[in-house]
């Protein structure tokens, strides 16, 4: 028992992450599993993969809410887009890089030499995942807390409309009953080819010009080289 608890305690390194969290775990067994990427995970350490499917949905539902209760007058049309933008892969990524998340990742070395500390993909990823660590470890009031700690200045300061430009058009010229607007086609640069003909022995054999004998020419055997006269040092006039 006294190894377990032992393998089971947050090393100093992650006792300081737990501590720019803002939760205290008492199970530090889901921190270290939140943190092990799936290219360091084995049959004896689980990786976060299914951490990562919880926590992306325990994010959404706080932010949902968090949304809902801010701007009460907001149609479903203007919350949907903030909440797209408040939940997407970058913007974990920019949360776990204020916390210093790269630094506690235990990742496989083939990601280690090509960056996986500072991928956003692989950050944001591994951010839900501990989202979802403190879930299981606190429950829904701690991830609550977690969230709204690190997302709070960007709910109040996402975009009322967060819209992007083409669907604010689209969805500006339905509002007037006029067809949507024509998206512009990328212009393909037209390549002049040549005709080239078919090389002889693509040709069927009936179709094929028949080489025209050489004369004087013994029968197959290639024509003799051609011969460069010798040349001959010029004198100097006498």
């Amino acid at each position: 028992m006294t190894r377990r608890a032992d393998s089971m305690r947050l090393s100093a390194e992650m006792e300081a992450f737990a501590t720019r969290l803002g939760h205290s775990f008492a199970r530090p067994e889901l921190l270290i599993r939140a943190t092990t990427h799936a290219s360091a995970g084995s049959v004896s350490r689980p990786h976060n993969q299914r951490l990562e499917f919880l926590g992306d949905r325990v994010l959404g539902l706080v932010i949902s809410d968090a949304l809902f209760s801010a701007d009460t007058k907001a149609t479903e049309g203007q919350l949907a887009p903030r909440f797209n933008a408040l939940v997407r892969k970058e913007a974990c990524a920019d949360v776990a890089r204020e916390i210093d998340l790269g630094a506690v990742l235990r990742l496989g070395r083939s990601e280690m030499l090509s960056g996986g500390r500072r991928k956003d993909a692989l950050l944001g990823d591994a951010m839900e995942a501990v989202l979802a660590a403190v879930y299981l470890d606190g429950g829904l009031d701690a991830a609550r807390a977690v969230i709204l700690q690190h997302w709070r200045t960007r709910i109040d300061a996402v975009d009322h409309d967060a819209r992007d430009p083409k669907t604010a058009l689209q969805e500006w010229a339905q509002a007037k009953g006029d067809p949507p607007p024509p998206t512009a086609k990328p212009r393909v640069k037209a390549h002049r080819t040549r005709p080239c003909s078919p090389s002889r022995s693509a040709l069927p054999t009936a179709t094929r010009p028949r080489r025209r004998p050489v004369p004087n020419a013994p029968p197959n055997k290639p024509p003799p080289a051609r011969c460069w006269p010798a040349l001959t040092p010029a004198r100097d006039p006498v």
